[in-house]
């Protein structure tokens, strides 16, 4: 064969060969497929008893639910083109929610309901809620009989109640410090006062946000309004965050600045008027710390604007040492084998969050590696998961 004949036939030999390839990678594709979309359905087969409710842009599907009471599990689907979250209200008060549901995602929601009727959010705050009946069953009447005596929590909710009412306080005073700084035009000053009235509000965050309608007014970020930081309804911290570090203008903030002094003064009376049962003093910190470790500490999102997200994990981390330190002696008592894990993990988390000190605040969290913030995230839900153990512990799993 001449040189000629050679130079053609290589570039066929390494097309036929490349197309080869193509089909093998294909074939290997197709396999992979395969054998996803086997697993999803045998994990779907697996969770059979999963009710599914799919989140369309302006409805729930479906929007009335009717369970057994007892343990549940939700699967959230999101359909439409944005992030969601779905809550189940009890009046005024969240029962169990998930946040920041991406749009094509789905994501469950495990819920322990006692008999009754209860609301449930469907997207964006200003789509229609749905609803939920709990039917009473011969485990939910048994679990009512048999309740641990209630006298033993008096001593810790009484003074969790207390520490609510001074962090109640604190927050209104640097709220109102705010307030004023953006009432005389003072852009840098509101800049500044804004980190402390936030951390302020994150240290009431766990029990805040089981009242729905006031914590949407104070807290909700602009994802969760039809026309996001444009959108009439979007008020409260994160409006003000986003024009004091997004737009870097203070005018026209006067009004929000007031209606969210007022808000936070409304948050302090109800949360001393709202009665708070014994099994959700651990609860409302497990699920906040979950949402940091779910949510706010891979993605940064909560503090978009400012970065300040680690001012808010720290004031997080502070109400979960509060709830460990009033239940101590009981857990000293049942749970002594519970404690040093417990501790451990508020040890681990508070060296995370120690790591970026700067000053009497923390590092803008924008400047913290991703591979750092998934030890944050970590480290977060290591904790939920231990205070997780304490219900059981004090007999207050069953309620």
């Amino acid at each position: 064969m001449s040189n000629t004949e050679n130079s053609q036939a290589a570039p066929a030999r390494a097309l036929r060969w490349a197309l080869a390839g193509s089909v093998v990678l294909m074939t290997a594709a197709g396999g992979l497929f395969w054998y996803a979309s086997h697993m999803a359905a045998a994990k779907r087969q697996l969770n059979h008893d999963e009710i599914v409710v799919n989140i369309h842009p302006h409805s729930c599907e479906p929007n009335a639910l009717t369970v057994p009471a007892g343990r549940a599990s939700f699967r959230i689907v999101n359909r439409s083109e944005r992030a969601v979250e779905w809550e189940i209200l009890d009046g005024v008060l969240v029962v169990e929610e998930r946040e920041n549901i991406a749009p094509g995602l789905s994501q469950v929601i495990n819920a322990n309901l006692q008999p009754g009727d209860y609301a449930i959010t469907c997207g964006l705050l200003s789509n229609p809620r749905g609803t939920l009946h709990v039917t009473p069953t011969a485990a939910s009447d048994a679990a009512a009989r048999a309740k641990p005596s209630m006298v033993a929590f008096v001593g810790p909710l009484s003074e969790f109640r207390v520490y609510l009412a001074v962090q109640g306080s604190a927050l209104i005073k640097a709220v109102t410090a705010l307030n004023q700084a953006i009432a005389v035009g003072d852009l840098k000053q509101a800049q500044a006062l804004y980190l402390p009235a936030r951390a302020a509000y994150q240290r009431l965050a766990p029990a805040a946000q089981r009242l729905a309608e006031l914590d949407n007014h104070i807290n909700a970020r602009a994802d969760y309004f039809e026309k996001r930081e444009q959108d009439p309804a979007f008020v409260g911290f994160h409006r003000l965050e986003y024009a004091l570090f997004q737009q870097r203008r203070i005018d026209d903030l006067a009004p929000i600045a007031q209606r969210l002094l007022s808000d936070v003064t409304a948050l302090r009376q109800q949360l001393l008027a709202q009665p708070l049962p014994p099994e959700q003093l651990v609860s409302i910190v497990v699920r906040n710390l979950n949402s940091v470790a779910d949510v706010r500490a891979v993605s940064g999102e909560e503090e978009r604007y400012s970065h300040s997200d680690l001012n808010g994990f720290a004031g997080n981390a502070q109400t979960a040492h509060k709830i460990v330190d009033l239940l101590r002696p009981m857990l000293s008592k049942s749970a002594a084998d519970l404690l040093p894990k417990i501790d451990q993990a508020l040890a681990d988390l508070d060296s995370q969050l120690i790591a970026f000190k700067s000053g009497e605040g923390y590092v803008s969290y924008a400047t913290v590696p991703a591979a750092q913030r998934q030890q944050i995230a970590d480290k977060a839900k290591a904790l939920a998961t231990a205070l997780d153990g304490i219900d059981p512990a004090l007999g207050l799993s069953g309620l």
